[in-house]
């Protein structure tokens, strides 16, 4: 038998599977860049028109947050650059003060949505981006071949935005919770959103293409997962990134499982397999195939209304669901063979990831099959119940 953890994650190497699927630290800078352009464009324009377009009775500043895979830190590196791209979720919020039964009043979402996509193409023409019109709940800035910035415009009472800002001031001061992400280059003082605080602001409203207000609540997954995280380690965020190269790397012009229900499906049964990331992706893979033919609900996420993988015909779970068996198939086979076949073995791991698995048998050790048995975590056992007798 063999272990191929060290193909996925290993401390003491690098460029194995888990740094390839990563983006690059060039592509990071270049969507921060491109994302803080994006805030510091919208903000004083977005202010002014509070009064002159949108009709409030005092100007108010927006507010910025990267939400979606960048704050899920799950985020990967596209198995085909193109036709596939990197993400960046980047969501606005506006403050309103004058709030009805159902948000805001109802005219303001279609001059909402209007105004700031008017802004954004201004910017895109200054910066050679292009404007992707037609999605219904967000405007899309494709900023590179490779990479757009999906905007979702939200609104929220303007009491609420009062509270978490002085929230997020007390804790930036020293002593306090650190705010900023070095690399997002995030912080209360360019308006942005800290994550921190995130959870004290409801009542959210999401504004649409077509003019309405929607109901949404964009920290529900972000908190849930980042719960699912502390309670199994680091390993979960790695197998649900791993999964996501897989599906990347099997529907190339796009489709398969969302990202979030991956994520969700994954974190419903979890079990962490310490220093087996190999053990840990197989479990999870099996448990995703029979995942993805149900429907797929979250009690903890919004109270389990939403159905996340609605987006997925009956056709389209049954194929995503074989692929899904047939990863933890060939991870478990791989693992079987003998010590003097670790070529194969690989082989046959990158017939379903792609050769973003390392061709690398040094990496590849011998499992006597007690390792993979100590990987599983103890379990309390309930105590027989042993009937009363009497002597005699």
């Amino acid at each position: 038998m063999l272990k191929l953890n060290k193909l996925f994650y290993a401390t003491d190497e690098q460029d194995v599977f888990s740094d390839r699927i990563e983006p690059a630290p060039d592509q990071k800078k270049f969507l921060v860049d491109c994302k803080n352009e994006i805030r510091d464009h919208l903000r004083p324009r977005i202010r002014e028109a509070t009064t002159a377009i949108l009709g409030m009775d005092a100007a108010v500043s927006p507010r910025f947050r990267t939400q979606g895979s960048w704050s899920y830190n799950t985020c990967v590196q596209p198995a085909t650059l193109p036709p596939q791209e990197i993400d960046w979720d980047f969501g606005v919020y506006l403050p309103v003060h004058v709030w009805e039964e159902n948000g805001p009043p109802h005219e303001m979402a279609k001059a909402y949505f209007d105004l700031v996509e008017q802004l954004l193409e201004d910017l895109c023409r200054k910066k050679g981006w292009k404007l992707v019109s037609g999605k219904a709940t967000c405007i899309r800035v494709q900023v590179a071949f490779w990479a757009h910035i999906d905007i979702p415009l939200y609104a929220a009472p303007e009491h609420k935005f009062v509270q978490v800002v002085e929230k997020a001031a007390l804790s930036a001061r020293p002593g306090g919770v650190a705010m900023d992400s070095m690399w997002m280059s995030e912080s209360v003082d360019f308006s942005e959103m800290p994550e921190q605080v995130w959870e004290d602001l409801d009542d959210i409203v999401m504004a649409t293409r077509s003019g309405e207000w929607k109901f949404s609540d964009p920290e529900a997954v972000s908190r849930w997962f980042r719960d699912k995280v502390a309670e199994h380690t680091e390993q979960l965020r790695r197998v649900c990134r791993y999964l996501k190269a897989w599906r990347d790397h099997n529907w190339r012009d796009g489709g398969g499982p969302t990202s979030v229900s991956i994520m969700i499906a994954v974190a419903q049964a979890f079990e962490p397999q310490r220093g087996r990331d190999d053990l840990a992706l197989e479990k999870a893979a099996r448990h995703l195939a029979a995942a993805i033919p149900q429907e797929l609900r979250e009690p903890g996420i919004d109270g389990g209304s939403e159905d996340f993988n609605s987006r997925l015909s009956p056709e389209e779970k049954a194929i995503a669901s074989q692929k899904a068996e047939a990863l933890a198939k060939a991870l478990q086979q791989a693992r079987i063979r003998a010590v003097h076949q670790k070529s194969e073995a690989i082989t046959h791991v990158q017939a379903h990831l792609g050769e973003r698995i390392p061709n690398r048998p040094d990496l590849v050790e011998a499992d006597s099959g007690a390792e993979a048995i100590r990987s599983v975590p103890a379990r309390q056992v309930v105590p027989p119940v042993v009937p009363a007798t009497s002597a005699g």
